[in-house]
């Protein structure tokens, strides 16, 4: 999918995001597409495209993945994002793209189909929410993971349920609402 560049990516999995009703993403290092803004999309997609040595397609990549994040903004589909901390602080693009991103976050949890949980720095015992891959659970259909060289997709049943299970707890420890606006309110005032 990725020979040409990472517009055909990209429009490859449009599709899956048009059908599906019911998001859900962990991140433990990067912030999931479906709410970055164009500035950290364009510095996550150039980082991909120079690791992995594709022709240089970023603005047509960016383009479709901004299109794509209108679908949240549609009736009658929800998202439920849960990230660690250190994502708020991992830069891409530098400070005026991070602060940029910053600001868009919090807007971000005022979004009615948005949940936007943090998991905070410091837990003394995250119990059985371990740490996990950046993963994306799309309904019950299928689960992605992006990995250094490539993606994977999870689609056997059991496998979805033992992600449902393990972002159910890591959705357990995050903060949200007041708690997640302060931690992200507290980055703004560092910036």
């Amino acid at each position: 999918m990725e020979r040409t560049g990472l517009r055909l990516a990209q429009e490859g999995v449009l599709p899956l995001y048009e059908r599906t009703r019911q998001f859900r993403a962990y991140s433990c290092w990067m912030l999931p597409g479906l709410i970055q803004t164009e500035g950290y999309t364009r510095a996550v997609l150039r980082a991909y495209q120079q690791r992995r040595g594709l022709p240089d397609d970023v603005e047509e990549a960016v383009a479709v993945r901004m299109a794509r994040q209108r679908l949240l903004r549609r009736g009658g589909r929800v998202a439920s994002f849960v990230i660690e901390e250190p994502v708020l602080r991992t830069g891409f693009g530098g400070p005026e793209v991070m602060a940029a991103q910053v600001a868009h976050l919090a807007e971000v949890t005022r979004w009615p189909a948005v949940s936007l949980g943090i998991i905070p720095l410091g837990m003394a015992d995250r119990g059985p929410a371990g740490p996990a891959e950046d993963f994306w659970i799309f309904d019950s259909e299928m689960v992605t993971s992006e990995l250094v060289s490539g993606y994977l997709s999870v689609t056997q049943p059991r496998e979805i349920a033992t992600y449902a299970q393990a972002f159910a707890r890591l959705a357990e420890i995050a903060v949200y609402g007041a708690r997640a606006h302060d931690l992200i309110a507290a980055l703004t005032s560092q910036q």
